[in-house]
């Protein structure tokens, strides 16, 4: 049977890879957009276009009137300086209303996408990746508004689960490849693609592909359970590493300095003065935190399958090549 998909953030990245893949799916696709006109890099892709935001009900019940399947790519994340409270009630206030028209508007299978910045650490002393069981402590990332509304957001949608509301939840992790049209991860990897990273930092990370997740992101739909938590990620390794390979894809020199970790703290408070750099410095500030994933749970469950990261990259810089951000 055909399904019925609305996809809220199908302008964006991770949400216009999901469009996709619903529609090589065969899925009749919705996309909520904010600005008429706007597609992300979705193209001419036949999604049945929706205007409105978040915080208006009433384009959010038309948008869902009749739909099967919601997937909820377009969370809050704070971009102002704003005290950390009012961002945390306000992120709660807007998913509660999406979670409460979804709900009225009868949606069989709600799939969140939340945020890696929701999983802990493992206890001390385990030998074991961190998983889905390990959560976030609120409060571990002093001044970081972006970790304390991922925590408050997806606390909400697991209490509508364990209500009424039938909930999956993913958790990506550094989300990385073609697409990158509002250049989330964008003005981080271009400077280091044209060769401007002088330094690396310390620290491990999991990177996967954008197709990898927008795929997983259905299989949740399709084969997730109720209430549970799917970390979507592919490969852990350190930051360097990272930084490393997106260079030598690029064909320029490696940065060649660490930076020493007693920086951070620094680098990140002057990040947070730069203008659409505060979310890097809320991630900075959670450097200690940082680390790498076990994603058994959602290869088996849901068939997640990582491409290799060295083609994600080529792929991802010859997007930013083709579409004029380098």
């Amino acid at each position: 049977m055909t399904k019925t998909a609305c996809v809220f953030g199908a302008t964006g990245f991770i949400g216009g890879h999901i469009a996709l893949a619903a529609l090589e799916q065969g899925w009749e696709v919705r996309g909520l957009r904010r600005r008429p006109g706007a597609v992300g890099h979705l193209g001419g892709a036949p999604v049945r276009w929706f205007e409105g935001n978040l915080d208006r009900s009433e384009s959010l019940a038309e948008a869902l009137r009749g739909v099967d399947l919601l997937f909820h790519a377009a969370a809050y994340y704070p971009q102002d300086s704003r005290p950390t409270p009012q961002h945390v009630a306000y992120s709660v206030q807007q998913i509660r209303g999406v979670l409460e028209a979804s709900r009225a508007a009868g949606v069989e299978r709600f799939v969140f996408t939340s945020s890696l910045a929701t999983i802990g650490q493992p206890p001390a002393g385990s030998e074991r990746l961190a998983d889905e069981r390990d959560c976030y402590t609120p409060g571990s990332v002093p001044g970081s508004a972006y970790y304390e509304c991922k925590y408050a957001m997806e606390s909400e949608v697991l209490r509508a689960a364990a209500h009424d509301m039938d909930v999956v939840i993913t958790n990506p992790t550094l989300v990385l490849g073609p697409g990158d049209v509002h250049r989330t991860v964008g003005r981080v990897v271009v400077p280091l693609a044209r060769g401007w990273g002088v330094v690396w930092l310390p620290g491990t990370v999991n990177a996967v592909d954008v197709r990898d997740v927008a795929h997983a992101h259905l299989q949740a739909a399709i084969r997730g359970k109720r209430a549970e938590r799917y970390i979507l990620g592919g490969h852990n390794l350190s930051v360097r590493s990272l930084q490393q390979l997106i260079a030598d894809q690029a064909g320029v020199k490696r940065p060649k300095w660490g930076i020493p970790g007693r920086w951070i703290e620094g680098l990140a408070l002057l990040l947070g003065h730069i203008p659409g750099m505060k979310i890097y410095a809320n991630h900075l500030m959670a450097l200690s935190l940082w680390q790498g994933y076990e994603t058994s749970k959602a290869r088996s469950k849901l068939g997640l399958h990582a491409r290799p990261i060295e083609n994600t990259i080529r792929e991802m810089i010859a997007w930013y090549r083709s579409s004029g951000y380098m």
